[in-house]
C-alpha cells in the first residue's frame, strides 16, 4: 500500500446512452464516434437491433458484426474481441439491452437457472448469472479502444397541456433498460429525448452539466479532447519489455502487479508511460548486476580451478 499523488491519465472513452425508441440512439452514436476517429473504417458497430446498424451506410465506410438472438454475454465478448483484435478504435454497443432482458439475455439466464435448481430460488440463480455479467462489464471496461453503448430506456405516457391549453399525450424515457446501477460504470451518460436533445445524467468530464444539446460530431471531438488530456498510459510495446526483463530476473509475471504497486502505486493497466520508463531503467539495472555477478561467478571458478 502506498500514498501518491493523484494524476489524471489519458482514457478511453467509456459513453451510455439512453433513449426511448425513435430518440436517435444509433445515429448519434455512429456520428459521436466518427467525430473521435475522423475514420469510418476504425468505427465497428456490434448491432442486435434487427439490422438498424446498416441503414446509416450512406454515412460512411464503417463496420458492423450482427448479433442474433440468443443475446449471450459471450456473443457480445466475442464481438468486442474480434474488432479489438483486427484494429478498429470505435466499437459501438447498440445496444446493450439485449444482454440483459433481451431473448437468451442475463435475465432469460437467470429464469432457466432458477427452473433447473431443486429449491427453484431466484435469488441463489444469479450466483451462476452474475458473473456473466461481471464478465461482460469488465470487457467493456478494460477493453483499449473507445466504446458507446446505447441502452434502450423505459418508456412512459404522460399527460401534459401544450401551449394552446390542450392536453397532449406524450411519450418519456425513464431507466435504462440493463442491470441497476449500471451507469455508473461509465464515464459519461446520455439521455436521449423524442426531440433528439441530450443531458448527462452522469458526466465525469464536466463538458455537459447542466447542458441539453444534440449529440454529434462535435460531442465526439470535445470528449476526445478531454480524454487525451493527461499523463499517456503505460504503451502494449512497453508494457511487454517490462515483462520480458521481469522474466530475465528469474521473477513469476504474477509478482509484477505487486512489486508495480509498491513502487507506483499503479499496477500494470493503470501504469503511465513515464513510469514504465522509470521501471524499465531499474530492471536493466539489476539485470546489469545480475549479469556482472554472473561474470564474477565464472572467473572465480577458472581461478579455482587453475
Amino acid at each position: 500500500m502506498q500514498i501518491r499523488k493523484a494524476e489524471r491519465k489519458k482514457a478511453k472513452l467509456r459513453l451510455g446512452i439512453s433513449a426511448p425508441s425513435g430518440a436517435g440512439k444509433t445515429y448519434s452514436s455512429l456520428n459521436i464516434a466518427y467525430g473521435i476517429t475522423g475514420d469510418w473504417s476504425k468505427v465497428g458497430m456490434i448491432d442486435t437491433e434487427n439490422g438498424s446498424g446498416d441503414l446509416y451506410a450512406h454515412l460512411g465506410d464503417y463496420s458492423v458484426i450482427p448479433i442474433e438472438a440468443p443475446f449471450t454475454p459471450d456473443k457480445y465478448i466475442q464481438a468486442i474481441k474480434l474488432f479489438e483484435d483486427n484494429g478498429f478504435d470505435v466499437i459501438i454497443i447498440d445496444s446493450l439491452s439485449h444482454a440483459w432482458a433481451g431473448e437468451g439475455g442475463i435475465l432469460d439466464i437467470q429464469s432457466a437457472a432458477a427452473a433447473a435448481s431443486r429449491s427453484g430460488n431466484s435469488y441463489t440463480a444469479w450466483r451462476e448469472v452474475t458473473p456473466k455479467h461481471n464478465a461482460l462489464v469488465n470487457t467493456i471496461l478494460q477493453s483499449k479502444c473507445h466504446i458507446i453503448c446505447t441502452m434502450r430506456a423505459k418508456t412512459e405516457y404522460v399527460q401534459e397541456k401544450n401551449d394552446n391549453g390542450k392536453t397532449e399525450i406524450r411519450k418519456v424515457g425513464l431507466a435504462p433498460i440493463q442491470r441497476d446501477g449500471m451507469e455508473y460504470e461509465f464515464t459519461v451518460m446520455l439521455d436521449v429525448a423524442l426531440n433528439h436533445s441530450a443531458s448527462a445524467s452522469k458526466d465525469r468530464t464536466g463538458l455537459f452539466d447542466g447542458q441539453y444539446f444534440k449529440p454529434g460530431m462535435d460531442t465526439g471531438k470535445k470528449l476526445l479532447e478531454w480524454l487525451e488530456t493527461g499523463a499517456e498510459v503505460v504503451k502494449s510495446d512497453t508494457l511487454q519489455v517490462i515483462k520480458e526483463k521481469w522474466e530475465q530476473l528469474g521473477f513469476k509475471e504474477a509478482s509484477m502487479d505487486a512489486q508495480l504497486m509498491k513502487t507506483y502505486g499503479s499496477n500494470q493497466r493503470n501504469l503511465t508511460e513515464t513510469s514504465a520508463q522509470d521501471f524499465i531503467a531499474k530492471l536493466d539495472g539489476l539485470l546489469q548486476t545480475k549479469l556482472a555477478e554472473s561474470q564474477q561467478s565464472a572467473t572465480n571458478e577458472e581461478e579455482q580451478s587453475a
